[in-house]
């Protein structure tokens, strides 16, 4: 008697019809979040700046033909500052580390094995990058003061100031690397932009501008021994 009352009960009867469109719902959702999780996966990898340092995409990237076309800017971050380290200073407190040069070194000779000979160079007005520029270059280096000015307009000063056939080099600040990836559309988390790391933009003559990639500084010496630039 009492199991006829249970099977009769509305809570019973409805409990099979529940449970089938339960467990469709939640496969539903899974798939879905998994859809998401690859779709976002996708997005980063997609969006993420190439790394230089990488020899398969320091090859696919174009660099060496569009360097040679003169067809690129390349902005870079100072070396390592002595005031944010308890390394030893290059003279002026305000400056970089020697270690930070002998870093910074490195990168010029990278860029020299690029060639410049046909490449206007440039750095900030601030100690630290003219240091910085001293080192990679070993000598002295023009200034341009809208190079410390990390604005919403420093994309657009940097692409004014290239010339047809000829590649521009920038020592700046990471403040304005990030000024100029926000323009190229480049998410914030994306790169580093660490101590003398260099960030390379090729200006198609088509008016057309596209993101190569992200030299780590520590990279440079390597490639450069493989003799991979």
């Amino acid at each position: 008697m009492l199991q006829g009352v249970i099977e009769n009960s509305p809570n019973h009867r409805l409990t099979p019809a529940l449970r089938l469109p339960t467990r469709r719902a939640l496969i539903a959702t899974l798939c879905l979040l998994l859809a998401l999780v690859v779709t976002a996966a996708w997005a980063h990898t997609r969006s993420a700046v190439p790394n230089l340092g990488n020899p398969q995409y320091l090859h696919s990237s174009g660099l060496r033909a569009d360097w040679a076309k003169g067809l690129v800017t390349v902005v870079l971050r100072h070396a390592e500052r002595c005031d944010r380290s308890r390394g030893a200073c290059l003279g002026d407190p305000s400056g970089i580390t020697v270690a930070g040069s002998r870093v910074a070194s490195d990168v010029g000779h990278g860029l020299q094995q690029l060639g410049l000979d046909k490449a206007d160079v440039w750095a900030s007005p601030e100690v630290r990058t003219r240091q910085t520029a001293q080192a990679m270059f070993g000598k002295a280096i023009a200034t341009q003061d809208w190079l410390n000015q990390c604005d919403a307009h420093f994309a657009d000063n940097a692409f004014a100031h290239k010339r047809n056939g000829q590649n521009l080099v920038l020592v700046s600040h990471s403040g304005c690397m990030e000024q100029l990836e926000q323009a190229l559309h480049v998410p914030a988390s994306a790169t580093p932009n660490s101590y003398a790391s260099a960030l390379f933009i090729s200006q198609g003559s088509d008016g057309k501008t596209r993101l190569l990639g992200q030299m780590p500084a520590s990279e440079w010496r390597k490639l450069v021994a493989a003799k991979e630039l």
